[in-house]
C-alpha cells in the first residue's frame, strides 16, 4: 500500500517540502546520461529564476518551454514554476506554423528551446520573445534586449536547503497553459490554475502506489498533462528517482530503459501495451500445441502464469501496477490481461481537467471501465438513464480547467449553463461512478436504423487481426468501411503482391463481421499504403478520411 502523504499541503508546500527533505537523493537521471540530486537541480533552478529577473519576467508572464523529455526540461520547468511564471509547454512535434502561433497567441515573453527545434524556427515570427535560452545546456540563444549579458550558467548560484521554496500562489491563478494538438489541427490554449494541478497531484499521493525513493520511467511525452503530471510532478512531490528517456523511445529502447531501471508504477498509452499483446502474446498463443494446452483447465493456469512473469519480468518485475491512459484499451487486449491477472488499470482524463478523471487501483477496478470518478470531482451523463443509456460525459470540481485563452466562442461551446465541462466524449456509469467511455460525441455514427456506432470501439477490435498496424472505421454510403494500413512486419513477409494482401482482407473483414453487430458489419477492407496522418499526440487525425 502507498505511504499516505500529508495531503493537506498547497502544491507549493508539497515541493518545497519535497526538495529540503530529500535534498543530496537522486532525482532525474536522463536514460545513458547524468543523474541529478534534489539539491543540485534547485541551485540550476536558483539560476534560471535569476536570469528570469534580469530579463525582466513577472509572476504571471508566459515563458514557453518548446524541447524534447530531458533532465532539462524538468529542471526548466520548476524554475519557471518557482519564479511564479505560467509555463507554456509546447510539443515538440508540433509544426514552426504553430508554434509560431501559439507563442504569438499566448503572448509568451521569453522562450527556452532546444537547439535542434528552434534552427527549424522561422526568427521573424517569434512574436514578443524578448530571450531565448537553449535547453541543451542553458547558454543564451537570442538576447535581442540585451538583458542577459552577464549570464554564465555554468556559474551556480549557491542556496541552503532551507531557503529553497516555491512561492505561495493563489487557487485560481494560472499556472500552465497547455496547447492540445487537436485532431481538426486547431491549438487551443487550455488554462490550467494552480487548484487543478494541486487537485491531481494530491488525488495521485493519496491513491496511487508510490513511495519516497522509488524509480519512474518518464517516456511519455512531457510536455502533455498525463506524462507531465504522473511521471514527473507526482514522483517528484514524493521524492522518487526519475529516468527520462530522452529519445522517442522504441519498443526495444523502452524495455530495456524498464529492464535497467525496474520502476515501481509504469505509466503507458494502450499502444504499446497493445503492441506486446499483438506481436509477442498471441502469435506464440496460436501455435497449434499451445492451444492444445489451453483447452486442458490446469494446464492453461500454468501457461497464463508463465505468460503474466514473462510480462512483468520484461516490464523490469518490480512494479506494482500499469496505468494506461490516453486512449482506450482494445476489449481483446483488455480480455486477455485480465485472465493472466496482470497488474494494470485504466484511466480517463483530458488535459481540460490536468488531467485525470477517474482512475483505480488495478486489484479494485471493473473490465470496462476506465475508473471511478476522482475525489473533488462530479460527473453526469447527458442522458435519461445515465446508468444504461449513453450519453456525453459532462464533469466539474476542481480539477477543470479555467477555460481555453482568448477564445470565447470556444469558452461557450464547452460548458453548459450550468458549468459543467462538455467532455465530447460518450458514456455511461454506474452507481459507484465508475466510467464506461463508448467513444467521440463528434466520431459517432448512425446505423441503418438509427442506432449508435462508435467506431474508436470498432477500431480497438479490428487492430487485433495481423493484417492491420492502424485502421480507421469510416460510413460511405451509409456502409460502413475499414481503412487499413497492413502491419507487414506482422505478416512475415515484405513481398506480398496486391493480390495475397486483397485476400487476407477479406478474410480479416469475414472474421471480425462474425464478432460484431449485424449493423457494425464491414462492407469491405480498403488498404492504404501509407500510414495515417496523426496530431503530436499520435491520434489519427480523422477527419481527412471521413
Amino acid at each position: 500500500m502507498p505511504q499516505q502523504p500529508d495531503s493537506s499541503l498547497r502544491l507549493d508546500q508539497m515541493y518545497t517540502q519535497a526538495f529540503q527533505e530529500h535534498w543530496d537523493l537522486s532525482v532525474f537521471t536522463d536514460y545513458g546520461g547524468g543523474t541529478y540530486t534534489f539539491g543540485e537541480v534547485a541551485e540550476r533552478i536558483e539560476s534560471l529564476k535569476q536570469l528570469m529577473t534580469e530579463a525582466g519576467i513577472q509572476p504571471g508572464d508566459k515563458v514557453a518551454l518548446y524541447a524534447r523529455n530531458s533532465t532539462n526540461w524538468a529542471i526548466t520547468f520548476f524554475a519557471i514554476m518557482a519564479h511564479g511564471a505560467v509555463i507554456v509547454p509546447i510539443l515538440p512535434d508540433f509544426t514552426p506554423e504553430n508554434v509560431h502561433n501559439i507563442l504569438e497567441h499566448s503572448e509568451s515573453a521569453m522562450l527556452f528551446a532546444e537547439d535542434s527545434l528552434y534552427s527549424k524556427l522561422d526568427h521573424s515570427k517569434l512574436g514578443n520573445i524578448r530571450l531565448i535560452i537553449s535547453t541543451d545546456d542553458f547558454r543564451v540563444l537570442d538576447d535581442a534586449s540585451n538583458v542577459a549579458k552577464n549570464f554564465d550558467f555554468s556559474q551556480t548560484v549557491s542556496v541552503h536547503r532551507n531557503d529553497f521554496r516555491f512561492p505561495k500562489r493563489d487557487d485560481e491563478d494560472l499556472l500552465i497553459l497547455s496547447y492540445t494538438s487537436g485532431s481538426t489541427g486547431f491549438s487551443k490554449g487550455v488554462m490550467i490554475p494552480v487548484r487543478s494541478i494541486e487537485s491531481n497531484i494530491i488525488y495521485a499521493r493519496e491513491h496511487m502506489p508510490l513511495k519516497a525513493g522509488d524509480r519512474i520511467v518518464s517516456f511519455l511525452p512531457m510536455a502533455h498533462l498525463f506524462g507531465l503530471a504522473f511521471e514527473i510532478l507526482f514522483p517528484v512531490s514524493l521524492g522518487c528517482h526519475i529516468t527520462i528517456v530522452t529519445k522517442v523511445p522504441s519498443p526495444q529502447i523502452l524495455l530495456n530503459a524498464l529492464g535497467e531501471v525496474k520502476p515501481h508504477l509504469i505509466l503507458m498509452v494502450p499502444l504499446v501495451i497493445e503492441k506486446v499483446y499483438k506481436k509477442r502474446i498471441v502469435p506464440s498463443l496460436k501455435k497449434p500445441a499451445i492451444k492444445t494446452l489451453l483447452a486442458i483447465p490446469g494446464i492453461r493456469g500454468l501457461i497464463f502464469k508463465k505468460t503474466r512473469d514473462k510480462i512483468v519480468e520484461n516490464f523490469g518485475g518490480n512494479f506494482h501496477e500499469v496505468v494506461i491512459g490516453g486512449a482506450a484499451l482494445s476489449p481483446e487486449a483488455e480480455s486477455f490481461f485480465r485472465k493472466i491477472k496482470f497488474p494494470f488499470t485504466v484511466g480517463y482524463g483530458m488535459t481540460e481537467c490536468g488531467p485525470l478523471i477517474s482512475y483505480a487501483p488495478s486489484d479494485a477496478t471493473k473490465k470496462g471501465s476506465s475508473g471511478k470518478l476522482v475525489d473533488r470531482m462530479e460527473v453526469r451523463i447527458d442522458s435519461k438513464n445515465p446508468y444504461k443509456k449513453v450519453g456525453e460525459i459532462q464533469v466539474k470540481g476542481r480539477n477543470v480547467m479555467l477555460g481555453y485563452y482568448k477564445n470565447v466562442e470556444a469558452n461557450a461551446a464547452a460548458f453548459t449553463e450550468d458549468g459543467w465541462l462538455k467532455t465530447g466524449d460518450l458514456g455511461i456509469i454506474d452507481k459507484e461512478d465508475f466510467i464506461y467511455i463508448k467513444g467521440r460525441d463528434k466520431n459517432m455514427l448512425l446505423g441503418p436504423s438509427g442506432q449508435n456506432i462508435y467506431p474508436e470501439a470498432l477500431e480497438a477490435r479490428l487492430a487485433n487481426f495481423p493484417l492491420v498496424q492502424e485502421c480507421v472505421i469510416v460510413q460511405r454510403e451509409n456502409r460502413l468501411v475499414g481503412l487499413v494500413h497492413p502491419d507487414m512486419e506482422a505478416l512475415g513477409n515484405n513481398n506480398l503482391q496486391t493480390e495475397q494482401l486483397e485476400e487476407l482482407a477479406e478474410q480479416t473483414r469475414k472474421e471480425f463481421n462474425e464478432a460484431v453487430a449485424s449493423y457494425e458489419k464491414l462492407s469491405h477492407i480498403e488498404l492504404t499504403d501509407e500510414e495515417f496522418e496523426k496530431t503530436p499526440k499520435k491520434n489519427i487525425r480523422r477527419f481527412l478520411y471521413g
